[in-house]
């Protein structure tokens, strides 16, 4: 299978599963992907999901070019969710990138599409297309200059070179750098600290924080107050101080 799904607690881990290709993402894995990505979104049980490659060479060299020419562009793209199935895909659960390798071209856009990144430490990140006569089309040139200095951004977009891992977690790039044997590991961790938490309010936190950094002061005030009435109102909420009071672990219904 091009991509395989395992289940830890209430954290979902995806393994893009081709290793003989860097991982590359040919019509079949983005279909498959695309799949993943539904089930989990509507899936009560699951909280928080992992995105990661198999092996250790590659998170992802991007779109299989060997597919592409062969006439997979439909689905490769076409996709729902976009590339990979989640380019263009708004997904309300925490989402965390594992990069057990370089994450280059249509990879750094898989990677730009998640909240949270933990990395190996000999990954590598950048959108190399215009080596090759392109543009990154896959959200690249878009969320780059929401997670970096224009400068930075510019930089990457324009020369086409990556930047490793330690340079990515000094620009802010990815939240962790990490042994390569502990990446996986580490990303469950930060996975399971969020899952102590009421999933209702986790989903909500989220969907402010993303759009209100791309939004007017005033618009973000707007997001806000819709969050507040949905999660106040919720029995989490009332769990929370109940179970703080009662000095026990708190009994959420993500509801």
């Amino acid at each position: 299978m091009s991509v395989e799904r395992a289940r830890h607690g209430k954290t979902e881990v995806l393994t893009i599963n081709r290793p003989e290709a860097r991982n590359a993402i040919d019509g079949a894995t983005s279909l498959a992907l695309s799949k993943a990505f539904d089930d989990l979104e509507h899936d009560r049980d699951v909280w928080a999901v992992i995105l990661t490659g198999a092996g250790s060479k590659a998170f992802s060299a991007g779109m299989d070019l060997k597919a592409f020419a062969s006439g997979e562009v439909g689905s490769i793209a076409g996709a729902k969710g976009g590339f990979a199935g989640i380019t263009q895909r708004d997904f309300p659960k925490p989402l965390i990138a594992a990069v057990n390798g370089s994450a280059l071209a249509g990879g750094c856009e898989i990677m730009l599409s998640c909240d949270l990144v933990v990395a190996a430490e000999h990954a590598t990140f950048g959108i190399p297309e215009v080596k090759r006569g392109l543009i990154a089309g896959a959200g690249g040139l878009i969320r780059l200059p929401k997670r970096l200095p224009l400068p930075i951004a510019l930089e990457l977009a324009l020369t086409g070179d990556p930047i490793d891992a330690s340079r990515a977690l000094a620009l802010g790039l990815v939240n962790k750098v990490v042994p390569a044997d502990q990446v996986l590991q580490e990303a469950l961790v930060l996975a399971e600290r969020i899952c102590e938490n009421a999933p209702l309010a986790v989903r909500a936190s989220k969907r402010v924080v993303t759009k209100a950094a791309g939004s007017a002061e005033e618009d973000g005030w707007k997001l806000n107050a819709a969050a507040v009435n949905e999660v106040f109102s919720s029995p989490d909420a009332m769990e929370g101080p109940v179970a703080f009071a009662e000095k026990r672990k708190p009994n959420w219904t993500g509801v």
